[in-house]
């Protein structure tokens, strides 16, 4: 069978591929198809899927399966170029090797720098600085991995608050296709647990490194399950469960607002998050001292954000 045509209806074997009897049972078609989301470059449009729904309908007509489209979203990706986002060839000289890249940094590195590097739905160009990057980011996990088993140290309020907010700001982000985000998040947070670490005994808490383990786990499969089996579990991390957050144990207690004079801001202050405007607005009088004279028109305060005093 060439090969574009045995592409085209590889999916329905996947999730029944030891089945001699038929091509696919309609128990397990009717569970997990269609597909939930195809994934390919948009020179894929015009034969490859093209050919899948071909096949598709055709097998929904004679009574194998019982839908008539093979996937349910369709998302072009972007390509990753050489530099001056020229692609890459040998003829051009210009292709990097994966290869040398595992060898030099770990296939996780390697694919977590291709889901950095840019909006997946784009092109973009080839940096070795960046796969350099991620690979100390994976570096610096590590190290606060080793840092808080040897601490022992047991989960303070901030802790919590921090590692809600990293299975948020995961998990939307992944829900929202935003793939180079995610990688983003995972640093953003690393950074903070890693500053939490040195206020607290020189690490962080278990659960807290146990929920980063499971999140990075599509992402760095092999360093997740390193990190889990240093946790002490003997079972795959891909068995634990993806990790919830509670939107109130991400409050924040406190805020830090701008205090303006006339639009110009003149004072930066911390406030309860749930402060009124009459305390706000005392708060930033006495933050403003003497910087604030003559008669005062009008006093404003956006919850969360800015104090502004008008004054003549």
């Amino acid at each position: 069978m060439p090969q574009w045509a045995g592409s085209s209806w590889y999916f329905l074997r996947y999730v029944d591929n030891h089945n001699d009897k038929e091509l696919v049972s309609r128990e397990k078609a009717d569970a997990m198809l269609p597909v939930d989301m195809y994934i390919g470059g948009v020179e894929h449009a015009v034969l490859h899927l093209l050919y899948s729904r071909f096949y598709t309908k055709f097998l929904c007509d004679i009574g194998v399966i019982d839908f008539d489209e093979p996937f349910q979203k369709l998302f072009n990706q972007g390509m990753i170029t050489g530099k001056n986002g020229i692609k890459m060839s040998k003829s051009k000289g210009n292709v990097v090797s994966p290869d040398d890249l595992v060898r030099d940094y770990g296939c996780d590195s390697l694919r977590m720098y291709e889901l950095f590097v840019g909006p997946p739905e784009l092109d973009a160009e080839w940096d070795d600085r960046g796969i350099d990057g991620v690979n100390r980011f994976l570096k610096r996990l590590w190290n606060l991995l080793q840092d808080s088993l040897a601490a022992n140290v047991e989960a303070t309020d901030a802790m919590v608050k921090e590692r809600h907010k990293l299975v948020y700001d995961v998990t939307t982000r992944l829900e929202n296709f935003s793939l180079n985000t995610v990688i983003s998040a995972f640093m953003e947070h690393n950074n903070k647990l890693i500053d939490l670490a040195k206020k607290n005994g020189g690490g962080v808490d278990k659960e807290t490194l146990e929920t980063m383990a499971v999140l990075i786990s599509p992402f760095a499969p092999h360093f997740a399950e390193e990190m889990w089996e240093q946790l002490g579990h003997t079972e795959t991390v891909f068995r634990a469960g993806w990790p919830t957050y509670d939107e109130e144990a991400m409050k924040e207690d406190e805020v830090e607002i701008a205090v303006q004079i006339n639009g110009k801001t003149k004072a930066v202050i911390s406030i309860a998050a749930d402060a009124d405007k009459d305390s706000a607005i005392a708060a930033g009088k006495e933050a403003l001292g003497n910087k604030l004279s003559g008669n005062i028109i009008k006093e404003i305060y956006v919850p969360g954000r800015i104090i502004n005093i008008v004054a003549k």
